[in-house]
């Protein structure tokens, strides 16, 4: 005879949230009582994908969820182990028949454990229920539906966080669990340059930009310096999942009513929808996160440079603008979208690097690494997809446009702020006369640019668009097109 009590267990993922969580609301509404868990896996943290500052920001978030659960006397259980073992332990103390999570498009690594506990969970007859997560759907063929199917699911008000007295398993009860475990230490430093993890800091960002800041998103979006506070930064909260894509958009859409900068939220909730469109793409093309999605471009080779790769992750290429960006990246975790296309543009355009040397580093930078946007973003600048726009940014131009005075440029690459604006754009053009009246030596101070850009860009220009032509290339891309485009209706009326 079963003596133990029943348990419902929510998995948490990349959902660290308490409202419009499908998993946390489905468990609730079974009615029995319910933990929340996330585990700290060492498959995870051992990943060359992740670095500490997303530990870190899960942490926050665990810390800000628990702060939540506070006045329901609860709290998340928070371990270090992997999946199976901690739910194997919980077998032991209770009866678990159900466990709640979301369907999570991640990388390989979690794809694989995801297959086993699926094992796991049969083996023990336990119903794993995966929500879906941000209008991703697993196991489509094409978006023949997707798209009206999406609609629908960000037309759905957002869902609430009602759990029932006492439903939550209480904070005593978890401490007595802990002694079973070994408790993750959610401590952090606190002063660092990064963003906070948690639903109470993802707010305030989303309430500065709804009240104030949207109205200056179309201007400054492509710009380094006034991105930083034009754009929502909201980017790791819907990552790491402290806000749902749908509750930011259902609010955009409300304010959208009122506001006098429609076109602007228009442009930010098309973002939105453009995120739920490349994770939807990487859930059905899962092989990208290590080859181009495009089989004509396998055969593609490039030499691998070290040199060349640490001088573009360190920020020393001679080229201000794109050493101010990677700079600003290792420092902050935050990039703005075109200057994150002109870095990967210029690592394999110009410096003709495979863009899979560049996945690690970016990922474990960018704070809001998200592998659905990571690795087709990838591609897509990388030219390999044979269905975009081959891009490939100069980077000269683009200070000169988009940080014209050298602001961003004078804050990261502080060698050159003494040096006047044109200088401090292209610090190679300087004779030996300028340099001696600036008291600054190109090659020592700065160093000299590791490549011709002009040259370059030809080259790579010249190869990705000749590859275009090549018959498994053409058929790749009418593959891709037909996958992932819906086909207009050209039959008669």
């Amino acid at each position: 005879m079963n003596t133990k009590p029943n348990l419902h267990v929510v998995w948490l993922k990349r959902d660290l949230r308490l409202q419009d969580n499908e998993a946390i609301f489905n468990a609730l509404a079974s009615g029995k009582r319910v933990l929340l868990l996330y585990v700290f896996e060492q498959l995870l943290i051992n990943d060359p994908h992740y670095s500490q500052r997303h530990w870190d920001f899960v942490k926050q978030s665990i810390v800000d969820l628990n702060n939540e659960l506070k006045p329901y006397n609860s709290k998340v259980l928070a371990v270090n182990s992997d999946i199976i073992a901690t739910v194997n332990q919980l077998l032991s103390q209770y009866h678990i028949k159900d466990v709640y999570s979301h369907q999570e498009t991640g990388i390989l690594v979690t794809f694989n454990r995801d297959k086993s506990f699926k094992r796991f969970c049969k083996n023990n007859l336990i119903n794993w229920h995966e929500n879906i997560n941000n209008g991703v759907q697993r196991g489509l063929k094409d978006r023949e539906q997707w798209m009206a199917w999406c609609d629908t699911f960000f037309e759905i008000e957002p869902l609430p966080f009602t759990p029932e007295s006492n439903q939550l398993l209480t904070i005593d009860e978890i401490e007595k669990l802990e002694e079973n475990f070994k408790v993750t230490d959610l401590n952090t430093k606190i002063d660092t340059p990064f963003q906070k993890g948690g639903r109470t800091t993802a707010l305030k960002y989303l309430s500065s930009f709804f009240n104030e800041r949207h109205k200056d998103y179309m201007f400054n979006i492509s710009k380094p310096e006034l991105a930083r506070t034009s754009c929502s930064r909201i980017s790791p909260y819907l990552s790491w999942g402290n806000l749902s894509v749908r509750e930011v958009y259902n609010q955009a859409n409300h304010l959208k009513k009122t506001s006098k900068y429609k076109k602007a939220l228009d442009a930010f909730m098309s973002r939105l929808r453009w995120q739920s469109h490349f994770v939807q793409k990487f859930e059905m093309e899962h092989t990208m996160e290590e080859a181009s999605i495009n089989k004509g471009f396998h055969k593609l080779k490039k030499s691998v440079s070290k040199t060349y790769q640490k001088a573009w992750e360190t920020g020393y290429t001679g080229y201000p603008l794109v050493d101010a960006c990677m700079r600003c990246l290792n420092e902050t975790g935050y990039l703005n979208f075109r200057m994150r296309a002109l870095v990967v543009s210029f690592f394999t355009h110009n410096l003709w690097q495979p863009w899979q040397e560049a996945t690690t580093h970016l990922s474990q930078m960018f704070l809001d690494f998200e592998p659905g946007i990571h690795f087709p973003q990838l591609q897509m600048q990388a030219g390999e997809t044979g269905i975009n726009m081959l891009r490939i940014y100069n980077p000269v131009k683009n200070s000169l446009e988009y940080d014209p005075k050298a602001t961003f440029i004078k804050k990261w690459v502080p060698e050159l702020k003494d040096l006047d604006i044109p200088f401090a754009h292209q610090p190679y053009l300087m004779t030996e006369l300028e340099q001696e009246f600036y008291n600054f030596k190109l090659g020592i101070h700065y160093p000299k640019p590791i490549v011709d850009i002009d040259s370059t860009r030809k080259n790579a220009s010249d190869i990705l668009w000749n590859m275009r032509n090549d018959k498994l290339v053409k058929a790749e891309s009418l593959r891709i097109l037909k996958t992932h485009t819906v086909r207009k209706n050209t039959s008669k009326t």
